[in-house]
């Protein structure tokens, strides 16, 4: 399919699919949305409300990535295990790698840190299938492969579900998918998303996440959150 990179209104660039109208990234803001999304009510919910309570400081915080694409929400995970001294273990799940020539076109290392521009250029040339360490509090692991072929169970705090979105690839967003989501978080893991569509937070619930809806980022009124308690019975919807 035919692709281009496009800038959104923060002025950071992503890639879009021009046959599906869909992007990588919001287009009200690539940067934004990642930042909103996946560090504030991923990473920094679980490191604040339940990392610190459940393991010492220096034990990794093991993250998900579905659809590590640009590797923008790598790159940010990157800089805050950074500025909080908290080690990361990080794996982005990606069917179809994006190639070097877009990725050299993206203008996120002059946007956000121009001073870690190899670590970032580390992320995307490290081979996958194996994995490497980014910095002494940051290790990745991509995997190319499709998201129904995920078979880890108990392994992963965090998931950073970026799919694309569920107009153009509903099958990602079913209870199918989103049982093997459950399957790999540990108890009081956190799963965020973007999306906040009726039918995603019903497939969440179904397969027994407890779910509730947040303010979302620019252009887009709310987003996810789900979380596995310890009883797989326990779902609700917090209002």
């Amino acid at each position: 399919m035919k692709r281009k990179i496009i800038t959104t209104s923060d002025g950071s660039k992503t890639i879009q699919i021009e046959d599906w109208n869909e992007q990588y990234h919001s287009i009200h803001g690539a940067i934004q949305e990642a930042n909103h999304v996946f560090i504030k009510h991923g990473l920094l919910f679980y490191f604040q409300t339940c990392h610190r309570e459940l393991v010492p400081r220096s034990q990794p915080i093991s993250i998900l990535e579905i659809g590590f694409g640009t590797g923008l929400n790598a790159f940010l995970t990157f800089l805050k295990a950074e500025e909080l001294l908290q080690p990361i273990n990080y794996v982005g799940v990606e069917a179809y790698p994006v190639n070097v020539e877009e990725i050299q076109q993206l203008n996120y290392v002059e946007l956000i840190s121009e001073k870690h521009k190899a670590e970032f250029e580390k992320m995307h040339s490290v081979p996958w299938e194996e994995q490497y360490s980014i910095s002494p509090t940051f290790t990745l692991e991509k995997q190319e492969k499709f998201f129904k072929d995920i078979t880890d169970e108990n392994r992963f705090n965090i998931i950073y579900f970026d799919a694309f979105g569920a107009r153009v690839q509903p099958e990602l967003w079913t209870e199918d998918i989103f049982s093997i989501m459950y399957k790999a978080l540990k108890d009081k893991g956190v799963l965020v998303t973007y999306s906040a569509k009726g039918s995603v937070r019903r497939a969440m619930q179904a397969v027994g996440f407890t779910v509730e809806r947040l303010p979302g980022p620019p252009g887009k009124r709310e987003m996810l959150r789900a979380r596995k308690m310890r009883s797989k019975y326990s779902a609700n919807v917090e209002r």
